[in-house]
């Protein structure tokens, strides 16, 4: 199973991304050790989608990233959510 997942940071910072392992991913984004964007804050998962391929998966975070429609009624979606995070 492959995952689109969207994180929030205590700052309201927002973070798109594929894994395999949702519980190992967040717990390295949170973790100090983690590199890149989400480095050095604290993040909560407030959507995933699963899938079987790993393909689609990709596909789908690509479009969210660079389709503002898209990610825009993701975000319209959860707009509660990214209040209480």
């Amino acid at each position: 199973m492959y995952y689109v997942y969207l994180i929030v940071s205590e700052e309201g910072k927002k973070y798109i991304g594929v894994t395999s392992d949702l519980k190992r991913r967040i717990s390295s984004h949170n973790s100090l050790t983690n590199k890149g964007y989400t480095r050095g804050k604290k993040w909560k998962i407030v959507y995933y989608e699963a899938y079987l391929s790993k393909k689609d998966a990709i596909i789908r975070e690509k479009r969210l990233k660079q389709d503002g429609r898209a990610k825009y009624a993701l975000l319209k979606r959860v707009s509660n959510s990214l209040f209480e995070a």
